[in-house]
């Protein structure tokens, strides 16, 4: 048995563990810059605002609703998954972080009340950490991911609900909206639509031929799950991004290049860490700017540069230097920029890399171990402690006007309790 815990409202959750007040209340946090809705709380939804609304279309509504929001505060949310994972972990030895709130677990085959060791699993999480979560149990990932669905939305499941005949997978996937499966996207949705195939069970009941013929392999991987077949190996889901991206929306029109070179060598510095943990290599890189286009009196502008590397890197440095290139020959003097990013693309592992004869290995093996330590010290509760000379801070030319303490991360924050 395949179980799926998935954190309710993850964000919101993490807030209202150190806010109690505000349990029971509309809560709302907010993207990067404030710009629009992330994660909703189930009392939010219900006044009508949800997720990727922006926040300035909303705000006069939220504040006569009595709405908090609430600027997003990710190194909060990274440390409460982890102490998520961990006390699954302590619980079951097979598990597969998918997310940041969520986590395939392998039911131990000793166990023979799957029902009674899920709530155990739900109960401890919430003593250890604060979050509800909702576990899903079935045959198949997919199964699980769908069973999780229910269990997050009906109370009556006590957080646990479990797949485990055939009728109910099919009376499950009867409910689901064949959008709102695991592995069918948005384009592919729209297609089974409009042919009639509006739900997970009409999906399920195509020939597997029609699935192959339609969708080729992936959409056929589905289809197996769906009907009970495991096939999402752990390679399946664990494989590296192809392309990684950073980018903001600035607190501020900027109209110095300095300062855009700053951000966009913070960008680049960013997307190098990742790329170092995924154990990738780029080739290549794009970079953007863009003006304010809510700003309906102004100049607008957009554009994006494409460079590659002499060598696939996973170097900060490199990646920085050839960013701010980038950026040199499209940024245009006189326009206030409002958001800027970098994306690295071509990615490969780093066992599969070809690299120029022509390259020092001395060199490289100086600059990787420069890299390692520079991300060793940068681990822990700040990840910006070292950075690139050329980077600014990119939190610095954001908009977090309602963002909370780091409880969980910084001496400074931690909350105070006064006993009378």
């Amino acid at each position: 048995m395949i179980g799926l815990v998935d954190c309710n409202n993850f964000f919101v959750s993490c807030e209202r563990v150190f806010r109690p007040d505000l349990l029971g209340r509309p809560v709302v946090v907010l993207s990067n810059n404030d710009g629009c809705a992330v994660a909703i709380s189930e009392e939010a939804k219900r006044l009508g605002i949800t997720r990727g609304m922006p926040y300035f279309k909303f705000r006069p509504m939220a504040e006569r609703n009595g709405v908090t929001a609430i600027s997003g505060n990710h190194r909060l949310y990274g440390d409460m998954s982890s102490r998520v994972m961990a006390t699954l972990h302590s619980m079951v030895d097979d598990m597969e972080v998918y997310s940041i709130d969520e986590a395939f677990l392998a039911i131990p085959r000793e166990v023979d009340d799957c029902i009674g060791f899920g709530r155990e699993i739900v109960r401890r999480v919430r003593r250890d950490t604060g979050i509800p979560v909702s576990l899903g149990l079935a045959a198949t990932k997919t199964l699980a991911k769908l069973s999780a669905r229910f269990a997050k939305k009906y109370p009556g499941y006590r957080g646990v609900c479990m797949i485990d005949t055939a009728e109910k997978a099919k009376k499950a996937m009867s409910l689901t909206a064949v959008g709102d499966v695991w592995g069918i996207g948005r384009r592919h949705s729209v297609r089974l639509n409009e042919c009639g195939i509006t739900t997970a069970l009409k999906f399920a009941e195509l020939s597997k031929d029609t699935v192959m013929r339609w969708f080729g392999l992936s959409g056929v991987r589905t289809w197996n799950e769906l009907n009970g077949i495991a096939c999402i190996e752990r390679d399946a889901i664990d494989t590296g991004h192809q392309s990684i991206t950073s980018s903001r929306s600035f607190a501020r029109d900027i109209y110095e290049f300095d300062e855009i070179r700053e951000a966009v060598s913070a960008f680049a510095s960013n997307v190098a860490r990742r790329l170092r943990k995924q154990n990738g290599f780029a080739a290549s890189l794009s970079v953007f700017i863009a003006t304010n286009r809510f700003h309906d009196g102004s100049r607008q502008y957009f554009n994006t540069a494409k460079a590659s590397f002499p060598d696939p890197t996973d170097d900060s440095l490199t990646i920085a230097a050839i960013a701010t290139g980038a950026l040199k020959t499209i940024f245009r003097a006189g326009y206030g920029y409002k958001k800027a990013g970098v994306t690295i693309t071509e990615i490969v592992p780093a066992e599969a890399c070809q690299r120029s004869l022509f390259i020092d290995p001395v060199e490289v093996e100086k600059r990787s171990r420069l890299m390692k330590a520079i991300d060793a010290i940068n681990s822990g509760a700040s990840s910006d402690r070292v950075r690139i000379a050329a980077a600014g801070s990119i939190s610095a030319k954001m908009r977090r006007e309602n963002v909370s303490p780091n409880y969980t991360t910084s001496l400074n924050d931690i909350i105070t309790v006064t006993a009378r």
